[in-house]
């Protein structure tokens, strides 16, 4: 499980983040709509949440990215 206290700082403001744990795996980024929500650092070595879910669909894609990411380096404070 992702741990908040280690969010990676590109996250916005919100319940979804990253933390450190991330490893540049893609697998979260071959969801369908992820890059909506998430994108790569400037060195390509994590993802972070460039934008927080506004909607039903989006909330789906990012449950969906934090169930299958390997490392479980995708957290959601609101859950």
């Amino acid at each position: 499980m992702a741990d908040n206290s280690t969010k990676v700082s590109e996250n916005v403001a919100g319940a979804w983040y990253v933390d450190s744990t991330c490893s540049p795996c893609r697998t979260c980024l071959e969801v369908g709509g992820a890059d909506s929500l998430i994108s790569y650092n400037g060195d390509e070595t994590y993802v972070f949440f460039h934008t927080q879910p506004a909607d039903a669909a989006q909330t789906a894609i990012a449950e969906e990215m934090l169930a299958v990411c390997p490392q479980a380096a995708i957290g959601n404070d609101g859950v």
